[in-house]
């Protein structure tokens, strides 16, 4: 279903309407802080399989994209983290995922090297080491590795607000890698706590501006897990 209303769309599965079975798809968050709860839920209730999946964690415990591990769903993952995963784990040890590792700071650069059409840069992170096998070797200062940009057909992130336009503001840390997934990806797909009009945030306040996305809709529903709950001592 292809709403008539600009960006704006009801609810999670019109937004991921023209998803398939293959897709490539980036998804914002920190182990489960700002991830896109509703569209990932979405998927989950859905019959696409064999996705390629862009996220730093894939997951945790369970729960995020980790139901779509579960549910055999993915197929390639890209990402920097697999610990507190035992689902991705498992299925990487296995072969059911092919799963391509990745630092950190190269990940989320390769990221935003999509973003700003930069095809591949060099970096001395990971010479030496299984990262830099298979892959072009130039010295510098010291020795690089050739690491190519991250592209998507699709990026799945959470805002805190975002506006009809697709203007948005993300609360703090929860932001992490979603505004360079908005635009690496070929269709952005966000999901918001509040859906405002055009100009209820200002213009300074802005973290990434709505020409990066191509779908909104508010979400509900959240249940912002927290992956270790630590209290000090004497708190309940």
């Amino acid at each position: 279903m292809i709403p008539s209303e600009g960006k704006i769309y009801a609810t999670a599965n019109e937004a991921l309407y023209d998803v398939k079975s293959g897709s490539s798809i980036m998804s914002g968050g920190f182990g489960l802080c700002g991830i896109a709860e509703n569209c990932i839920d979405a998927l989950c209730q859905s019959d696409v399989k064999n996705l390629t999946v862009i996220s730093n964690n894939i997951g945790n415990s369970g729960r995020g994209l980790a139901m779509l591990l579960k549910n055999k769903q993915i197929s390639k993952a890209y990402c920097s983290y697999v610990g507190g995963n035992p689902d991705l784990e498992s299925q990487m040890l296995s072969g059911e995922v092919d799963v391509e590792l990745v630092p950190q700071g190269t990940f989320a650069e390769r990221i935003r090297a999509a973003g700003m059409g930069i095809r591949a840069f060099f970096t001395p992170t990971g010479y030496g080491t299984v990262v830099a096998e298979g892959k072009e070797i130039k010295t510098f200062d010291k020795p690089c590795v050739l690491e190519e940009a991250l592209h998507s057909d699709f990026a799945i992130i959470k805002a805190q607000k975002g506006d009809y336009y697709g203007n948005l503001w993300f609360k703090e840390t929860a932001r992490n890698f979603s505004p360079l997934m908005a635009m690496a990806a070929t269709t952005t797909i966000v999901e918001v706590e509040e859906l405002l009009p055009l100009g209820a945030i200002p213009a300074e306040d802005i973290h990434l501006p709505g020409i990066f996305v191509q779908r909104i809709f508010q979400g509900n529903n959240y249940q912002n897990h927290i992956e270790f709950e630590i209290l000090a001592e004497g708190e309940n």
